[in-house]
């Protein structure tokens, strides 16, 4: 007599596996949005301390308003003298889904708001009165 498995228990088998497979998929779909949100409040963190940086050689942030993509790099003015044209203060991040989301900068010289649209957030907050991160904005984070 041989031994084998039975039409049923293989059935068995390969629908645990399947049902298996199909959850670990969404968890690590979880674990990939948080990783990417996670990124973003890092990248508001870098930009912001570059930030503080050309602040603290100028006298004031960078006057503008940036979306879509930072510029190539954010450097000094030339005024005053401790804020030179070859000061390199940031180079341009992007957001982990880009082009399709990006960072919002906002500026009018004295404050600046940074937003970012992060996957697992929820609300809707305002850059410079725009709310669209290429997505709803709904992370911010302002001048200390």
């Amino acid at each position: 007599m041989r031994k084998a498995f039975t039409l049923i228990e293989l059935l068995v088998v390969i629908s645990i596996i399947g049902i298996l497979i199909a959850l670990s998929v969404f968890g690590l779909a979880g674990a990939r949005e948080s990783s990417r949100d996670a990124r973003r409040k890092a990248d508001l963190e870098l930009i912001r301390s570059g930030i503080e940086i050309y602040h603290s050689d100028c006298n004031a942030y960078p006057a503008a308003t940036y979306h879509t993509n930072w510029p190539a790099q954010i450097v000094g003015s030339g005024s005053p003298t401790s804020c030179l044209a070859t000061n390199v203060y940031m180079s341009s991040p992007s957001d982990p889904n880009s082009p399709a989301r990006f960072y919002r900068y906002f500026s009018l010289g004295t404050t600046y708001e940074l937003c970012a649209s992060l996957e697992q957030g929820t609300g809707t907050v305002t850059c410079g009165g725009s709310s669209d991160c290429g997505e709803t904005c709904n992370y911010k984070v302002t001048n200390p």
